[in-house]
């Protein structure tokens, strides 16, 4: 049970009723506007709502989801109100309420809790033994973390760590500081999310994004959705889904847990939405189970292979396969020499699926020319991840379905600028030919040697090889895994910096010496001495557009990110240094300049920004069907099969967000889709994997991890929901359970972690303390 002060909301204790069958409608306008009215107030709420992905409006801090040309006037979703609101917000954390709660208080509090208390409004410190923060100014604030960094035997003691909402401008210079500091340890929230997506696609097509611009996905003839929940993560692109299928497309949803989101849509933007029925989006739902997507496509790849078999040249896509691609005769006949019954008896234990429902899926493959697949979380974070989604490349490959109309990968990233993070170089394995360019632009030679991702920053940290960690932005503590080993990891730190906008628990779980310092958001209106500024972004579909901020600061002491990393930039390089780091902070332009002599696709930017809804970046693959590949093709690959085996009595679990969360940032205490309000500390099991456990629905026990490390892992206190979920597997929130996700348990090549395929077993409740 929790520990919590008694005004911090319970969330062992929720109440639960049927999950929701449509997704939207007025009951996610009503919520909306009544939670923008509760932190902004009407007038203010109104301003950020107006403005939200407008095209002289600011980008919405939440989901990467691309804009229409065309916009509506509410060109957003409940959860981007939501966000916005929260920045937007009229309260204020200030010194007096640090005064009032010692850091051993704060920590004692929930996420929900600490991020409800609003905007940080002024830097912070936390010295040495000391009990509170205190208010520091800001030069005492840069020159105490440029002492710290100075003073390290080798820069790689230092890891600056970024999440994907900073904007390209802050996020070019933040790598540009990093480097001429002398290191590469650049981790940023990728690594916990796409990395696996990034790796895969560089791997098979030479771009490590998605192929395809939002008018492909209105274009296509069949839309694949597979480990991805569009209604909760990015509901904007169910406008996007319905256009499709208004279009003549059909869908395919893949997915463990059945989703409101892909059912039944009810457009707010439309009359028929908010009046009618609705849109049902999905044409065959695959209850897959928790890892098997890889035999799906498996499964499919070779179906095809055997049709193609059955009727020479008219399912493979010969002239493509000829012309642009290398490797399939391997491919094709490691696939095709398995026994057909071994090989199906494998793809059912893997995916949970009749061969049935995979041969209805093939049926509608074989009626579609042009075959979109998106993909989110569901296929990154599992040990096989990047071969699963170079399979996902094998199955486009093999009838032509990239670089052309319709058609190609979607990767959905799950962060607004994520993406255009690691477009300026955020990256710990930055490639050669960036780092020259680097070089060439501001006269040094960069540091070759890869740096820290994620989750070897937290080894490095718990080893004492990293005792200053540096956050621009994000919830590192929170989004982490294996939380107790995070928290020990970075306590070890002499110094821990975070440029926040709100409170977190990153903010209590501190090194030696803690500084947070207050920064502009998305929403805030940025006056430097050249003007008004701008940043910029780049979508999950590579497209670039300008973001301003209307809203009046909260405060005078919060400073944009740019100004944070010039500032310190000069402080830590010295006076000598000839970046005109000054000049970056004064006109945003400047940066900009550089950026599009560094970074290929950005010629011409400060011009080609300002147009209306920006630009898009080159894509070889897609533009004109070149892959800048190893072998300079697209590349099929050979991928051994994987069904993930848990013994007797445990489940396979999977970390998941709730519909009042973005990331690790808690909105609310209900998931209306799925039918829980007033908590969070709940567990999805299938009733049939319940009544085997002898778990009744409303039963409380623990969740305990078990991985071969020796390392004790446990989760309590959370309520069974007996939830149709696939036979096996179950579901629960993070951050809440990433205590269970084993550091050393990540995917093979990108390192991601495995929050989708944990192994668990149920304890009785053991009462331990449940606030994370």
């Amino acid at each position: 049970m929790s520990t919590a002060p008694e005004d911090d909301p319970r969330q062992d204790a929720p109440r639960v009723g049927a999950p929701k069958r449509s997704s939207v409608g007025l009951p996610a306008v009503t919520n909306g506007l009544r939670f923008v009215n509760a932190q902004a107030g009407p007038k203010r709420g109104l301003l950020t709502l107006l403005n939200v992905n407008q095209k002289k409006g600011f980008d919405c801090p939440g989901c990467a989801w691309p804009e229409p040309d065309h916009r509506h006037p509410a060109e957003f979703c409940e959860n981007g109100a939501k966000a916005v609101a929260e920045e937007a917000t009229r309260r204020a954390v200030t010194p007096e309420f640090f005064a009032r709660h010692p850091v051993a208080d704060l920590a004692r509090r929930s996420g929900y809790w600490l991020g409800q208390q609003g905007r940080i409004t002024r830097p912070m410190y936390l010295a040495e033994g000391a009990t509170h923060y205190a208010p520091i100014d800001w030069d005492e604030a840069l020159g105490l973390v440029a002492e710290e960094l100075t003073g390290l035997d080798s820069p790689d003691e230092a890891v600056f760590y970024t999440s994907g909402r900073t904007g390209n401008e802050a996020a070019f210079l933040y790598q540009l500081l990093a480097r001429r500091f002398g290191t590469n340890n650049l981790p940023d929230c990728s690594n916990m999310c796409h990395e696996s997506s990034g790796s895969a696609l560089t791997e098979t097509l030479g771009v490590g994004k998605g192929s395809v611009l939002l008018d492909d996905i209105h274009q296509a003839d069949l839309i694949i959705v597979a480990g991805q929940n569009p209604g909760t993560n990015h509901p904007r692109m169910l406008t996007a889904l319905e256009k499709a299928k208004r279009s003549g497309a059909r869908i395919i949803t893949v997915n463990p847990l059945p989703e409101a989101g892909t059912g039944r849509f009810k457009n707010p933007q439309a009359a028929r939405g908010l009046l009618g029925r609705g849109t049902r989006l999905s044409d065959l739902f695959l209850q897959i189970r928790l890892g098997g997507d890889l035999a799906l496509f498996s499964a499919l790849n070779r179906m095809l292979l055997q049709a193609e078999e059955g009727a020479p040249g008219t399912v493979l896509d010969h002239g493509f396969i000829d012309a642009h691609t290398r490797g399939f005769t391997d491919f094709a006949g490691t696939l095709l020499k398995a026994d057909e019954e071994a090989f199906w008896a494998e793809v059912g234990e893997a995916t949970g699926l009749e061969r049935e429902r995979i041969e209805e899926a093939l049926a509608m493959v074989l009626a579609s020319e042009r075959i979109v697949v998106c993909w989110a979380m569901g296929l990154t974070q599992h040990r096989h991840s990047v071969p699963t989604i170079r399979e996902v490349v094998n199955f486009l490959l093999l009838r032509g379905n990239v670089g052309r109309p319709g058609a190609g990968v979607c990767p959905v990233r799950g962060h607004s600028n994520v993406q255009g993070d690691r477009t300026m170089g955020i990256f710990e394995r930055p490639a050669p030919a960036f780092l020259d360019a680097l070089g060439a632009e501001f006269g040094f030679e960069p540091p070759r040697r890869h740096g820290h991702d994620v989750v070897r920053s937290i080894r490095a940290m718990r080893d004492g090889a990293v005792t200053v960690f540096f956050a621009m932005g994000g919830n590192f503590v929170s989004a982490s895994p294996d939380t107790r080993a995070t928290e020990d990891a970075v306590r070890r730190c002499r110094l821990t910096v975070h440029v926040s906008t709100k409170l977190n628990r990153s903010h209590v779980v501190t090194g030696a010496r803690a500084l947070i310092l207050p920064a502009l958001g998305r929403t805030d209106r940025d006056v430097r001495a050249g003007g008004e500024q701008f940043v910029t972004v780049e979508d999950s579909m590579g497209m670039v557009h300008a973001s301003r901020g209307r809203v009046a600061p909260l405060s005078e002491h919060m400073r944009s990110e740019v100004d944070i990393i010039a500032s310190l930039a000069r402080r830590v390089l010295g006076a000598d240094d000839d970046v005109p780091w000054e000049e970056f902070a004064a006109d945003y332009d400047r940066i900009r300049d550089r950026i599009e002599r560094v970074v290929p696709g950005f010629a011409d930017f400060n011009a080609r920004v300002r147009e209306p809804g920006g630009f898009a970046l080159p894509h070889a693959p897609r533009d004109d069907r070149r892959f800048p590949t190893a072998t300079g093709y697209a590349n099929f690959t050979v991928n051994e099969a994987a069904v993930l085996r848990v013994p007797p009595g445990r489940l396979l679990l999977q970390t998941l967000r709730s519909h009042d969360q973005f990331n690790t940032t808690i909105y609310g205490l209900d998931d209306r889709y799925r039918g829980i309000r007033d908590g969070r500390r709940v567990v999805l099991v299938n009733p049939a994997d319940a009544a085997e456990l002898g778990l009744a629905d409303g039963d409380y026990a623990d969740l305990v991890g078990e991985f071969d490390d020796g390392v004790r892992r446990r989760a309590p206190h959370f309520r069974v929901v007996h939830y149709p979920t696939a036979k096996g597997c179950a579901a629960a929130y993070y951050p809440e359970t990433n205590v269970l996700v084993p550091l050393d348990s990540t995917a093979e090549v990108s390192n991601t972690p495995t929050s989708k395929s944990v192994v668990v077993r149920f304890e009785p409740d053991s009462g331990e303390p449940s606030v994370i």
